[in-house]
């Protein structure tokens, strides 16, 4: 049992009894990274929860664009967003998705996204929102416009406590892993009455939460992320590259590759810009650069949702047990198992 789930693991058999704590989670990520972000917050929630009982729920939003084989797996493993809506979960956790739009208010899911985040200020004790799911609801709770940044903010980046919360109590300086192509400003937040927890000289404002009907977290960046995501992302923006998708080679991201791996695929780049050759991709040295890979983040990710868990755990009990509707399951192979 980590540290971190030692601060709210003592509490639990006077908190639950056997009644497990309910999480949902939606997950808007693209087709490819929907199973591997369940993996990651499952395994992130088991580590935070240690004996607490959790349940696990995940739910989809319909208006999020997807692939056949992206609308089957929702189909088949995730519950409608009616099915939260309708339910007494208290604690929720909304990821982003890749933006596509240059106005995140035209992006074909942001009618759903908005009520969604309506909804979790009136009815969850706390509601998580992660990278683009931050900035869409600071836009749509306060009218803070995401800024474009220079090149992508990619990587590994060490975070400094920057105010006392309950949240991130027990931990004074964090690495956090950030991938996005927008920032929300550190002074616009501030200006709007938000509270920043964590910042970083590279990566700006890393964590921030507002207290409104319930409390409200932001992450610009992703602590659920394992040790293999970054580069599946890396990996990802080489082969569009190579396909002739993007204009640019992507940059290696910060603080996250051993200098052995770093080495292999810079001579990789070198090799992608003389040929530009699609065919490349085949050849991309995925176990060079995954040799010597660790998720070094883990730790403080597990701390940091530990002490969300006890969090939301109170203030359920604050609230007193709401009834929760049966909801039939998004179909007969969904399983709601229990972390």
């Amino acid at each position: 049992m980590t540290s971190a789930a030692l601060h709210w693991a003592s509490r639990k058999p006077r908190a639950f009894g056997a009644r497990p704590l309910e999480i949902g989670l939606v997950n808007n990520m693209p087709d490819g990274a929907l199973r591997a972000t369940e993996l990651q917050v499952r395994d992130l929630l088991t580590r935070a929860a240690a004996d607490m009982p959790v349940l696990l729920r995940v739910f989809s939003l319909a208006e999020v664009p997807r692939g056949e084989a992206g609308r089957h797996y929702a189909a088949k493993y995730h519950e409608p967003i009616g099915a939260l809506l309708s339910s007494g979960i208290a604690g929720l956790i909304v990821t982003g998705t890749e933006p596509k739009a240059q106005a995140i208010t035209d992006e074909p899911y942001w009618q759903a996204l908005a009520r969604l985040i309506d909804w979790a200020e009136r009815h969850t004790v706390s509601t998580i929102f992660s990278c683009l799911g931050a900035h869409a609801a600071a836009y749509h709770l306060d009218r803070i416009e995401r800024r474009p940044l220079p090149t992508k903010l990619f990587g590994v980046f060490a975070c400094d406590k920057a105010a006392e919360h309950q949240l991130v109590a027990g931990h004074s300086r964090w690495l956090a892993p950030h991938s996005r192509q927008n920032e929300l400003a550190e002074e616009d937040l501030v200006a709007a009455g938000y509270q920043i927890l964590s910042r970083s000289p590279q990566a700006g404002a890393d964590m921030f939460v507002k207290r409104r009907e319930s409390l409200l977290v932001f992450l610009q960046g992703h602590p659920e992320y394992d040790a293999t995501a970054l580069l599946g992302e890396y990996r990802r923006d080489v082969r569009r590259f190579l396909q002739g998708e993007r204009e640019t080679y992507p940059l290696l991201p910060h603080g996250y590759f051993s200098n052995a791996a770093q080495e292999a695929l810079l001579g990789f780049r070198d090799r992608a810009l003389a040929e530009q050759d699609a065919a490349m991709v085949h050849e991309f040295p995925t176990a060079a650069a995954s040799a010597q890979l660790s998720a070094p983040w883990r730790e403080a990710a597990a701390h940091l949702y530990a002490n969300w868990l006890g969090y939301v755990a109170e203030g359920q009990l604050r609230r007193g047990w709401r009834r929760i509707p049966q909801v039939a399951p998004a179909s007969p192979a969904f399983h709601p198992n229990p972390l």
